[in-house]
C-alpha cells in the first residue's frame, strides 16, 4: 500500500517556502548527517578499533553492545532513506517513524542525565543547553516533519537544499561539541594534569592563551584536584621554549618545581598525547584531567579516546575573549574532522594497542553523561 506525498503548496509564497524548508530540506538534511555519521562510525571499525564515535551524539551503553549497535545500523539505514527518498508506504513510514522515536527517547534520556549530573555538582557546564538536547531536537524534527507527508518532496531538485543542510551539519556539529562539550568542567581528583602548550613570544613571556591555560592547570593543584602538572609544549618564537615558559609561571602561582613534569616535544595535539602515555606510566597515573581551551577540548579528548587513555577535560579560564578566536575554533572544524577520519587513512591507533583494547574499554573512556557533551 502506498500514502500519495502531496507537494507543498505551489503558492509562491515566502512562507510556503519557509514551511517547506522547514518540513522538508531541514529534516531531511539532518537525518543524511546523523545517518551517516552513524553507518560511517560502524563500518569504520572494521577497518580501525576504536573508530566507533557514535557517543559523540547519543549515548546507549545502557543496552547490551551487539544489540546497539544493531539498532544504530537500523537508524542509519531508515535516516539515510528518509533523508534521500522520503518514505511513501506505510510499513516504511511506520519503521522510521518507531526507530527515531526511540532515538529520541534516548538522547532525552541523555539529556535528563546531564541535568542530574549538573544539580549533583558532578560536572560545571558553560552553558546550560546540552549537545543530546540539540540531537533531541534534530530527531524530533525529523519525527514530526514524517507525519507531514503533503511537506517531504522528492526529486533531485528537492534534494539538493538537504544536502546542503547536510553538509552544514559538518561545520555545526563540531562548533555545537566545542560550546557544549568543550564548554564542560569535569574536574574531579586526579593523578596529574596535562597542560597544552601555545605561542610563547620571543622574549619568553607566554602569550595570554598560554597563561590562561598554565593559570587554570595550577588551580587545579592549588585546589587539590591534581597531583602534579605535566606541561607539554613545542619550541616558541624565540630561544625560550614553550614549556620553560609554562613551568617559570607555574612555579610563581606556587607549584612545586617536584611537582612539574615536562613534555619537550609536544609540538602538536597528538605528540603530546603520545609522549604523554609514558609520563603516564612512569607517574602510575589512572585519573587524568586535560587542560586547554573549549574549542580545542574535543579534538584533545578524541585524540586520546582512540588511544584507550581514559581522561576529563577542563576549559582554560579566559581573561578575555582572544581576538583570533574566530580563527582558532574555524581551524579546530577541519581539524576534528582530521584527527577524526585519520583512522581509516592508515594513520590510526597502533596496532599492538588497538588489538588489545575491547570496544567496551575504548567507550569506557568517556565520563557517564558522554551523550551530553
Amino acid at each position: 500500500m502506498k500514502i500519495a506525498i502531496e507537494s507543498p503548496m505551489p503558492d509562491g509564497t515566502s512562507n510556503s517556502r519557509f514551511a517547506g524548508f522547514i518540513w522538508n530540506a531541514l529534516p531531511r538534511g539532518l537525518a543524511l548527517f546523523l545517518g551517516g555519521f552513524s553507518l560511517l562510525n560502524f563500518l569504520g571499525n572494521f577497518r580501525s578499533a576504536g573508530f566507533d564515535a557514535n557517543l559523540w551524539w547519543i549515548d546507549l551503553r545502557f543496552l547490551p553492545e551487539a544489540v546497539a549497535n544493531s539498532f544504530l545500523v537500523l537508524s542509519a539505514l531508515c535516516l539515510l532513506g528518509f533523508g534521500f527518498r522520503p518514505p511513501t508506504s506505510v510499513w516504511r513510514r511506520c519503521l522510521t517513524q518507531g526507530v527515531v522515536g526511540l532515538l529520541m527517547l534516548g538522547s532525552l534520556a541523555n539529556t535528563a542525565q546531564f541535568y542530574v549530573l549538573l544539580a549533583r555538582r558532578a560536572l560545571h557546564a558553560g552553558n546550560l543547553i546540552p549537545f543530546s538536547l540539540l540531537i533531541s531536537g534534530s530527531l524530533a524534527l525529523i519525527f514530526f516533519s514524517n507525519l507531514r507527508p503533503r511537506w517531504l518532496t522528492t526529486g533531485p531538485k528537492q534534494l539538493l537544499p538537504s544536502i546542503a543542510v547536510s553538509l552544514g551539519c559538518l561545520v555545526l556539529f563540531p562548533m555545537a561539541q566545542m560550546f557544549c562539550f568543550g564548554k564542560t568542567d569535569y574536574r574531579r581528583p586526579a593523578d596529574v594534569a596535562v597542560v597544552l602548550g601555545a605561542r610563547v613570544y620571543e622574549d619568553g613571556r607566554p602569550s595570554d592563551a598560554l597563561a590562561d591555560r598554565v593559570r587554570t592547570g595550577c588551580a587545579l593543584y592549588r585546589e587539590g584536584f591534581a597531583k602534579k602538572l605535566l606541561l607539554s609544549g613545542g619550541p616558541g618564537d624565540g630561544p625560550v621554549h614553550e614549556t620553560a615558559s609554562m613551568k617559570r609561571l607555574a612555579i610563581q602561582l606556587g607549584v612545586k618545581p617536584e611537582d612539574i613534569v615536562v613534555d619537550l616535544a609536544g609540538v602538536n595535539t597528538q605528540a603530546t598525547v603520545k609522549n604523554s602515555e609514558a609520563v603516564f606510566a612512569k607517574l602510575h597515573a589512572s585519573r587524568i584531567l586535560v587542560v586547554s581551551h573549549f574549542y580545542h577540548l574535543p579534538r584533545i579528548k578524541l585524540a586520546y579516546q582512540r588511544e584507550g587513555i581514559p581522561v576529563f577535560t577542563v576549559p582554560a579560564k579566559e581573561s578575555y575573549f582572544l581576538r583570533q578566536m574566530p580563527f582558532n575554533m574555524a581551524r579546530e572544524v577541519a581539524a576534528l574532522w582530521v584527527y577524526y577520519l585519520r583512522p581509516l587513512t592508515g594513520h590510526s591507533t597502533p596496532a599492538a594497542l588497538a588489538s588489545s583494547l575491547s570496544s567496551a574499554q575504548l567507550k569506557a573512556s568517556f565520563p557517564p553523561d558522554s551523550a551530553s557533551l
